[in-house]
């Protein structure tokens, strides 16, 4: 199975592919995009050696990867993730917006629809997620979708204001994503 084209409601997910790094580009160009990832912006060949990795990740597992999401007049959402993790049958959500679309439910929406591929269609065991402690609303979204906090670490990250704090990571089994789908099967 290939990585498919997913829909919500408000937006298209199309897998992503060289022609959207300029997006990427653009994305990274933020400051506060990447707040909570480097605490700062990346240069367009740090962009271009990510995109390679994100798309070489994106062939390792039939179905997962990275999408590309765009809003109801075609504009420019953000980059959502479901790349496979080292585990078998994991994988790790995560999504990147634009700051324009901050703040009107994309990030939840999306990671909906990331969970429900994950476990209806590819048939994952667990998804996970993970985000610096201090932000706030990466941690409001993934409680929001169903992970459970699991556990506070400290990686080896160079600083950036509130790594003193340490990283979060959440998850959510297949088995409690089914417990607590609603009926019709839509979360």
């Amino acid at each position: 199975m290939p990585q498919p084209i997913l829909r919500t409601e408000r937006m298209l997910l199309l897998p992503l592919t060289d022609e959207h790094l300029d997006l990427e580009v653009e994305l990274d160009s933020d400051p506060e995009v990447l707040r909570y990832l480097y605490g700062r912006t990346r240069t367009r060949d740090e962009v271009a050696e990510a995109h390679r990795r994100r798309m070489e990740l994106g062939r390792r597992v039939d179905g997962l990867g990275y999408w590309v999401g765009f809003g109801p007049a075609g504009d420019f959402i953000g980059v959502l993730m479901l790349p496979p993790l080292d585990e078998p049958s994991a994988a790790e959500l995560g999504y990147r917006l634009a700051r324009a679309q901050w703040g009107k439910g994309y990030a939840t929406e999306a990671s909906r629809e990331l969970l429900r591929h994950g476990f209806e269609t590819v048939g994952l065991e667990r998804i996970m997620a993970q985000t610096m402690t201090v932000n706030a609303g990466s941690r409001a979204v993934i409680a929001k979708v169903g992970l459970r906090y699991e556990r506070t670490f400290f990686p080896d990250f160079p600083p950036i204001p509130g790594s003193e704090e340490g990283e979060v990571e959440y998850a959510i089994a297949r088995a409690e994503w089914f417990a607590h789908m609603p009926e019709g099967g839509v979360r």
